[in-house]
């Protein structure tokens, strides 16, 4: 699917097991795309739960930018630990946010928790784990403070749908916020 990974660092967080990034890329048209391991281990619980589910919902982070930014590696597993360390339930429409740019020059300090499916299929754990959740690779979509603002405000369809009316790549780590008005 990805091919052979063209680069890995691990992170550990206080309260969270290791969370590894890989690389893969860059591909012919330059995308580089940058994916989690170690998020899904543990089923994702809301920190108000007194009971962990152990069928609850994991996952893991795809994030896709046009050349190397391995600045990227760093906060990426720090989104990836946010389940385990915050107890939050990363799904579709969520945003995270790190607090720092993204990458070394850039603007982005959050993403928004895409749909999964596209790019990387759902991983059935199969017998070894019958109750679990099969394992959902979520594309993360770089968020520009404004972006983010109108997000909590319109909502993640509607900041979509100005991507799309716009003809944002996302996906470019140079770029400016979509114009919001």
């Amino acid at each position: 699917m990805l091919g052979k990974d063209s680069g890995r660092a691990g992170v550990t967080f206080l309260g969270a097991g290791r969370v590894d990034v890989l690389r893969f890329g860059p591909d012919p048209e330059g995308l580089v795309r940058y994916v989690t391991v170690g998020m899904s281990r543990e089923p994702m619980t809301s920190a108000t739960s007194a009971v962990v589910d152990t069928s609850g919902p994991r996952a893991e982070l795809v994030l896709s930018l046009h050349g190397l930014h391995d600045e990227v590696l760093r906060p990426l597993a720090a989104l990836a630990s946010s389940p385990t360390v915050e107890g939050v339930i990363v799904s579709p429409g969520a945003s995270l946010d790190v607090g720092d740019p993204l990458w070394r020059d850039g603007r982005a300090q959050a993403v928004l928790v895409a749909e999964p499916g596209g790019l990387i299929p759902d991983l059935d754990l199969g017998d070894a784990f019958p109750d679990a959740a099969p394992v959902q690779f979520l594309p993360v979509l770089p968020l520009m403070p404004e972006e983010a603002a109108y997000k909590r405000i319109h909502g993640a369809a509607a900041l979509q749908e100005k991507w799309l009316a716009e003809g944002t790549d996302v996906r470019d780590p140079e770029r400016w916020p979509v114009r919001l008005l």
